[in-house]
This record gives structure tokens, C-alpha cells and sequence, in this order.
């Protein structure tokens, strides 16, 4: 693993619109944890504490990007869009009414100038959501840009190791 970077090189924060998208976004911080990437993790609510909301988005504290996870209406990602010039990652959560696709859909229909760059719906949305930081921070970060390398080196290796046994399985 690379060095740990200091609040002052980069921060993400993880934001999400109730405390129930905290299982889907441990994902996130995980990743985050794995690369060394200081990071917080909040619950604010675009629709009931929206004021919390605003004062959030403009506090600087050496936060570099906001990945920020809400479900139905999702809002969070956009009002902290509007409100800031960070990059915001969203992760649409899984929601009982329409699967995601309602989260889905508030995220990825920002106007044009506020942009919201939007990942998968639950889990998998999370930890991209936490590799797109990780590769935003990369740019200007030559340890992890080389760390990011090594990560998707062992996930091609895992893959082909999943392909030769698979193989191996198939002929006999």
C-alpha cells in the first residue's frame, strides 16, 4: 500500500441522506480505507436538514471530493452540486418503491452546469463511486496512482484465475 495521505494532500467525504444507506456505503469507505484515503463519513439530508445541507457544502476543511448517497428523490448529490465547485460522485441507493431506478434517475437528470457524475445503484455504485476518488486524487498523487495500478492489476489476475479454473472445470 502506499504511504497514508495527510488531510492536507487530499479528503473525501462521504455523505448520505439516512442513516440506512450506511450498509451500502461501508462499500465506499472500505475502498477509501484500502488506499489509505483520509475520508468522513456523515448523515445530512437534502430535504430535512437542509440547512445542514448548505453549511456543509460551503465549510472548508480540505475536502477534495463529496461522494454522497441517497435514495428515492436523491437530491443530496445535487444540492451539494449547486452549492459547490468539488467534484460530487453519486451513488443512487436501492429503494423499495422502484428498485434504484427513481434514485437513478433524480441523479443522472441534473441540469447541465450542475454536474452530479453518477455510479451504479447500491454496492457497486459505492465502491466505484470510492475508486473514481481514489482515481481523481491519482492524478496528483504518483503513490496511489501506483497503488490504483496494483489494484487493477489483482483484479485482472483474479479474473483470469476465475477463467483458468472455469476452463480446467469445462474439460473435465
Amino acid at each position: 500500500m502506499s504511504e497514508p495521505l495527510s488531510d492536507a494532500q487530499a479528503r473525501v467525504a462521504v455523505v448520505m441522506g439516512s442513516k440506512s444507506d450506511y450498509e451500502v456505503m461501508k462499500e465506499c469507505a472500505a475502498i477509501l480505507k484500502q488506499f489509505h484515503v483520509p475520508h468522513e463519513v456523515r448523515v445530512i439530508s437534502a430535504h430535512r436538514t437542509p440547512e445542514r445541507a448548505r453549511e456543509f457544502a460551503l465549510e472548508s476543511r480540505g475536502i477534495r471530493i463529496i461522494i454522497a448517497a441517497a435514495g428515492k428523490a436523491a437530491h443530496l448529490a445535487g444540492v451539494l452540486a449547486a452549492m459547490t465547485t468539488l467534484p460530487i460522485l453519486g451513488v443512487p441507493m436501492a429503494t423499495a418503491d422502484l428498485g434504484g431506478l427513481d434514485s437513478l434517475l433524480s441523479m443522472v437528470q441534473m441540469p447541465a452546469g450542475i454536474p452530479v457524475g453518477t455510479t451504479a445503484i447500491g454496492k457497486a455504485g459505492a465502491r466505484n463511486a470510492a475508486l473514481l476518488a481514489v482515481s481523481i486524487l491519482a492524478l496528483s498523487n504518483a503513490g496511489l496512482n501506483q497503488e490504483l495500478k496494483r489494484y487493477r492489476e489483482e483484479r485482472q489476475a483474479e479474473v483470469e484465475k476465475d477463467d483458468a479454473a472455469i476452463r480446467q472445470e469445462a474439460r473435465a
